[in-house]
């Protein structure tokens, strides 16, 4: 019926909405796709969410804390050592042949954990010293100390007192400290030991984003259905894109709290200053993120992997017996470390057969399978592992790659606050922000412009985000770091 008037020009409109053959426009018609294109698109109004949830912050607030703060820079201290182990020492026998008499030079001395000693060592006439060299291992006792660092030492043991055997030399040695020995009537100890403590600090950094959208675009109504991360809803496009403006934001707090980083430059001015902002004081510093305190005080690793080891995680658990055994710890992996640690635990349980593991936390057989651990004990260790969602998502560190997970001490610390005077217990992690009673720049937003409540003669809208933070990252010394 159509076709005896495609393309004719004899169709007659209807005055009214009234189905006839004189009316009828046959879409197919190459004569007549331009008016359907044009009038009756087919709209799907919802936006398809192609990357499902596309934030990724939520793991300081798992693992961490905020606090406010009213200064420019956060102070705080952490506890050195309670015992007296010194690596790089040397050892040389003394001229006089007396048995087993030896001194040990403390020039290049270091403490266990790296940091320079020299002659600031806390060894004292009347210790008793364990000294190790290669496989030879001797003890001695002090018998002086000089100014310059020179220890002066005999042998418990003097069957053997050719020290050279085995002990003196070029190569470095390792010494501690167990106990002290004195004389009846002997007059006290010469000297005293301070408590060591290494103090730390941070800074502040100011984020800010913005969103504008001109005052003429606000009166256009778009009819896009959209859910936001935020939990957002509505038609009006301007309402999405300040949605994903502040959810951006959002993630930039966390970010930078993990990534950032301290400039090292020593240029009396401001060399990365925006060249947008003109009338900026002070410096560009940067600030102390959470992978920056881990590689300049914690521990970094490249044994993990896809394929994980009995001897690696082993070898992570003598790393803990070294900085204070912490047993509860929480693992962030990315994707492909998440899953060798399933197999790994999964080859090593006792119902492993055939590559598939039956009967791990109520599996059987009969049901199905849940090849995926969330925590396992080694040792004295409890380990809770979850996925990082920032090393996965190919919008964030998931492009860049390089790290691969990190480990974290559950539960708190305790430290010396300098500015509140006392001892405090904190997470291991916290943020802090700047605030007063007059103000908090824990997360500012404000809008300006013309739409809605006129504050300027800006023909827009803009939307401002500002917070002003930094990350205090206590006790590094017991977090891990994996990289690629």
């Amino acid at each position: 019926m159509a076709t005896n008037f495609q393309g004719t020009g004899k169709m007659t409109p209807a005055p009214i909405k009234q189905v006839l053959a004189t009316n009828y426009i046959d879409f197919t018609s190459a004569a007549e796709k331009g008016w359907a294109q044009q009038y009756l698109p087919d709209l799907i109004e919802k936006e398809a969410e192609i990357f499902g949830n596309r934030t990724i912050s939520g793991f300081l607030s798992k693992v961490g804390a905020e606090e406010a703060m009213a200064s420019d820079q956060v102070i705080w201290s952490e506890q050195g050592r309670l015992h007296l182990t010194y690596l790089a020492c040397t050892v040389a026998n003394v001229a006089s042949g007396v048995d087993g008499d030896v001194t040990i030079t403390m020039t290049n001395a270091t403490d266990v954990d790296g940091g320079a000693i020299g002659n600031n060592h806390g060894v004292r006439a009347g210790d008793m010293l364990l000294v190790r060299k290669t496989t030879v291992v001797k003890k001695f006792f002090v018998n002086a100390v000089t100014s310059a660092g020179l220890i002066t030492a005999f042998a418990y043991d003097t069957s053997a007192a050719d020290m050279s055997t085995g002990l003196t030399g070029t190569d470095a040695a390792t010494i501690m400290v167990f106990g002290s020995e004195y004389v009846k009537g002997s007059v006290g100890r010469v000297g005293a030991n301070k408590p060591q403590f290494a103090q730390r600090s941070n800074k502040p950094i100011i984020l800010k984003d913005k969103y504008e959208i001109s005052g003429s675009d606000t009166a256009q109504i778009g009819w896009v259905e959209i859910s936001g991360e935020d939990g957002q809803n509505g038609y009006y496009w301007y309402l999405k894109a300040s949605g994903d403006t502040k959810a951006r934001f959002n993630d930039y707090l966390e970010m930078a709290m993990l990534e950032s980083e301290k400039s090292t430059s020593t240029a009396s001015s401001n060399p990365m200053t925006p060249s947008t902002i003109t009338s900026a004081a002070g410096r560009i510093d940067g600030t102390e993120g959470l992978f920056a305190a881990i590689n300049d005080r914690g521990h970094i690793t490249q044994d993990f992997s896809n394929a994980i080891l009995t001897t690696e995680v082993d070898g992570l658990l003598a790393k803990l017996d070294e900085q204070g055994s912490i047993e509860e710890n929480m693992m962030f992996l990315n994707r492909a470390v998440s899953i060798g640690f399933d197999d790994w635990l999964a080859s090593i349980n006792a119902n492993y057969t055939g590559g598939t593991s039956f009967g791990v936390f109520n599996n059987s057989e009969d049901m199905a399978l849940n090849l995926g651990f969330t925590g396992f004990r080694r040792g004295s260790y409890d380990f809770y592992k979850s996925d990082f969602k920032y090393l996965n998502d190919k919008g964030t560190r998931g492009s860049i790659g390089n790290i691969t997970g990190v480990m974290i001490p559950a539960g708190v610390s305790t430290v010396y606050d300098e500015n509140m005077g006392k001892n405090l217990k904190r997470p291991f992690l916290h943020v802090r922000y700047r605030a007063s009673n007059m103000e908090s720049r824990k997360y500012k937003t404000w809008t300006t412009g013309s739409v809605g409540a006129t504050t300027s003669d800006l023909d827009a809208m803009e939307m401002h985000f500002l917070s002003e933070r930094c990350l205090v990252v206590q006790a590094a010394n017991n977090f891990l770091l994996m990289n690629a």
